[in-house]
């Protein structure tokens, strides 16, 4: 478990922040269900607030890195969580047609401190140690989205949805409250040093103008070739969420086996994403990514073979060993890759990319599956196999970059035409604060 031990205690920290926080962030998974019911609307209506709550969510991915790189990233994830959480608390206080603002505001505000997490995480933690960090956070998140859910339902029918809302807004101010104690302010804009090859990656020289966005992203072509596989995976995968249930019902298939499925998913999460990121730590990320897109299209081409609980349980398999293999290194890869000044937009891209499906995937994979069912899974089979090929693809632009790259250019994140080159560490405790050591 020598992977585990390089995790700072900050990342720790931060996690179990995140599992409680999770535990108690249900009200999306109950929202249409509360708006059809004590709150009256009819279902188009709910599934107005519902769209414009996700296009908030993704809109908080996309912007919330600019925050965090203007003015700190732990000083975003505060604001944006006591905002957020503030919103969600007072939903049952509010009139039915102030919802329709309420929600996406709160949504927006939940994008935004998803991104400021992950850049702040990147931050915290040095190059080549990136992939475990993100996975011990992302296995907190999965274990309190595990047991949420249970608990909610229960909230939810014995007591009230206000609850839900009440204890879904505590939970976002609890966790601002906890990142304030645990991280301490003058970790929020820096980066620690690279423990390779002992160099750091410097910020832009003194009288240098640094390298904006879109300058560093053609600095680095794999990453938005990464970014567009990452969308199209999204969307496929939250195919799971929207016709794929509906696939089932059309076969005979009723609810307990999807239930039983889902469940699969989050146990193999739960028992096999930390393994898998600790024993491919020292992979290249991006071949690891591709595999499991490959996978997941694997998943879903199975179901080319026809319906079945047999089909549907290989499915499930299949498909999540893909998103324990891509997610975490792609998040990682992305931070490995950002330059100091723009790590958090990189983490908003990567963000939004990761979320794109929440918006995407229920009208389209809706709208294929209604005009031709017997294309739906061709069509997604082929086209996450052609996000995973695109990512080789990034991998080989990448290592043909570094081979013709100069020698002592820097490493990890700096990319040519990035100001400044990589200077030698002098002593670890220089620029790596004390905090952030592991135990």
């Amino acid at each position: 478990m020598r992977g585990l031990r390089d995790v700072p205690r900050a990342v720790w920290l931060l996690a179990g922040g995140t599992f409680v926080n999770m535990t108690v962030s249900v009200t999306f998974a109950f929202l249409f269900l509360y708006l059809t019911g004590p709150r009256g609307l009819d279902a188009g209506q709910a599934g107005l607030v519902a769209g414009t709550g996700g296009a908030g969510l993704l809109a908080g991915n996309l912007t919330g890195g600019f925050f965090g790189d203007r003015f700190g990233h732990r000083r975003a994830l505060l604001a944006s969580a006591v905002t957020g959480g503030l919103l969600l608390a007072a939903v049952p206080l509010l009139p039915t047609p102030a919802l329709f603002a309420a929600l996406p505001l709160a949504q927006y505000a939940s994008g935004v401190q998803r991104a400021a997490n992950a850049a702040l995480v990147a931050v915290i933690v040095p190059e080549g140690q990136r992939r475990q960090a993100f996975a011990v956070v992302r296995a907190a998140a999965n274990g309190g989205f595990t047991t949420g859910p249970l608990l909610g339902a229960l909230v939810a029918t014995r007591l009230s949805y206000d609850w839900l809302y009440l204890a879904d807004g505590l939970g976002s101010v609890g966790l601002a409250w906890w990142t304030a104690r645990v991280i301490p302010a003058r970790a929020g804009g820096t980066r620690p040093p690279s423990p390779r090859a002992g160099a750091v990656r410097p910020g832009p020289a003194r009288g240098v103008m640094a390298p904006g966005l879109w300058a560093a992203l053609r600095a680095r072509p794999a990453v938005p070739v990464l970014l567009g596989a990452i969308v199209v995976a999204d969307i496929v995968y939250r195919q799971l969420y929207t016709t794929f249930p509906v696939y089932l019902a059309d076969h005979g298939l009723d609810t307990g086996v999807y239930g039983a499925l889902l469940a699969v998913n989050g146990g193999v999460l739960l028992c096999l994403e930390l393994p898998a990121a600790l024993a491919l730590r020292r992979r290249a990320p991006l071949p690891v990514v591709a595999t499991g897109l490959l996978l997941v299209a694997a998943g879903y081409g199975v179901l080319l073979a026809g319906p079945g609980a047999r089909a549907a349980v290989a499915m499930m398999t299949l498909l999540t060993l893909g998103e324990l293999l891509y997610k975490t290194p792609a998040t990682a890869y992305v931070a490995d890759r950002a330059p100091a000044h723009l790590q958090g937009r990189f983490q908003s891209l990567y963000a939004g990319a990761s979320i794109t499906g929440v918006v995407l995937a229920a009208p389209l994979g809706g709208a294929l599956y209604q005009a031709a069912p017997g294309l739906l899974w061709p069509v997604t089979t082929a086209a996450v196999a052609a996000a995973g090929c695109a990512v080789v693809v990034g991998a080989r632009l990448e290592s043909g970059r570094a081979a013709r790259r100069p020698a002592g250019g820097g490493t990890g994140g700096t990319a040519p035409g990035d100001p400044g080159r990589a200077r030698p560490l002098r002593h670890r405790a220089a620029g790596w604060p004390r905090w952030a050591s592991a135990g």
